[in-house]
């Protein structure tokens, strides 16, 4: 996924680690707690167990999505610009950038940096001094 209108690329962050590992463990928790209630409803039939059963399989799934999607999360520093969730902007069309990770570009539209990326304070302050440059 190279653009060549941005030039070359300089880095990659994707999400922390340990972002991944939290989700990582909540998945196999409502996993368990799926099986669980699965066991039980089997020998113990209940409406109660039915829907607890449900509940944490649906919190199992929605938490696995959640962490496929986590896991293909990158931001791509390019020389002239950086790239986002498939979208590219050159450094001379962001405004600026709030230290919480807030990218305001000149058409006052807003890219949102999550605070879950590696190393998120160094990659901002980078951003703010790519675009003070200009």
């Amino acid at each position: 996924m190279t653009s060549p209108d941005l030039g070359r690329l300089v880095t990659v962050h994707r999400i922390d680690p340990a972002y991944l590992q939290r989700g990582i463990f909540i998945t196999m928790l409502s996993f368990l707690f799926f099986l669980g209630t699965s066991i039980i409803l089997y020998y113990r039939t209940g409406l109660v167990y039915f829907i607890l059963s449900t509940a944490f399989l649906i919190v199992y799934l929605l938490s696995l999505f959640s962490i496929f999607r986590m896991r293909r999360m990158e931001l791509r520093i390019y020389e002239l610009g950086f790239s986002f969730r498939g979208r590219s902007v050159l450094w001379s069309s962001i405004s600026r950038i709030s230290p919480g990770g807030e990218v305001i570009l000149t058409d006052n539209k807003k890219i949102f940096l999550p605070r879950s990326l590696t190393n998120f304070d160094l990659i901002v302050n980078d951003l703010r001094r790519s675009v003070a440059v200009l």
